[in-house]
């Protein structure tokens, strides 16, 4: 189930307080060939090991935040940094 609407209306990124708005596919695919691969790691530098399904696109495009069974995981550490 997708995150909702009224939850990513309030939802602004910890670190910079820049919106956020869902990730689209295009940003998710290449992300989990990374994670298939073994070589995606969270900021905090713990490996990403599971498929994301869902992400929450910080709106410079720069970091990602995991969406996981319709929570967001609004934590800087277990962000993703986009190159």
């Amino acid at each position: 189930m997708p995150i909702d609407d009224e939850l990513l209306d309030i939802l602004c990124c910890p670190e910079t307080r820049q919106p956020v708005s869902r990730a689209p596919t295009d940003v998710i695919k290449p992300l989990n060939a990374e994670i298939a691969s073994g070589r995606l790691r969270y900021r905090g530098g713990e490996k990403v090991t599971a498929a994301i399904s869902e992400g929450l696109l910080r709106e410079d495009g720069k970091v990602l935040y995991v969406v996981d069974d319709s929570i967001p995981i609004m934590l800087i550490e277990q962000s993703i940094e986009l190159t």
